[in-house]
Formats: C-alpha cells, structure tokens, sequence
C-alpha cells in the first residue's frame, strides 16, 4: 500500500505479510531501483518513507529476496523483463 507522506513530497509504503516474512525492502524508479530496508513495525507490517518528485514512479517490494508488486495496488506497468512493476502518480 502507498499513500502520502506525512510531509510535503513524501510517500509512505507499507506492506504486511501474511507469511512472516523476515526481511522485505523497497525499490523503484525513485531511488534507481536500489533496494532500501523497510522498518518493521509492532503490528507485522513493513513502512518505508520516500521523498517523491512529480510524476509517474514505478515500484517493488522485496520479500526475503523475493520481487513482487504491491498486493494492495492494481496500477501496473509491464516492465524490460516481462515481468510488472506496480505505478504510483505523484501531482
């Protein structure tokens, strides 16, 4: 899941898994798709803060070295390797 940020030009991503993963991290067109660790939270999930420009920002999270779109978003964009990345549109 994705929404704005608390602050102006940020984004909030939060995933929770449903299979204890250990380990699940970030990585998109806005950080030139490096992964950065997601902090875990009391309740499960995983929430990582982002400064985000104007535009369209494709994106994945990593799950214990897995690659996988956002369960929670059904914005898609097919990506060089057949593969989808999930959207997010900043205004």
């Amino acid at each position: 899941m994705v929404d704005k940020g608390r602050k102006k030009g940020t984004a909030r991503f939060a995933f929770k898994p449903d299979n204890g993963a250990r380990v699940v991290e970030l990585a998109g067109s806005f950080n030139q798709w490096q992964p950065i660790r997601m902090r875990k939270q009391k309740n499960g999930s995983f929430v990582s803060v982002v400064p985000l420009a104007d535009g369209t920002h494709e994106y994945k999270f990593i799950i214990d070295g897995e690659w996988t779109v956002d369960p929670d978003n059904n914005a898609w964009a097919m990506n060089s390797y057949g593969t989808l990345n999930s959207t997010l549109t900043v205004a």
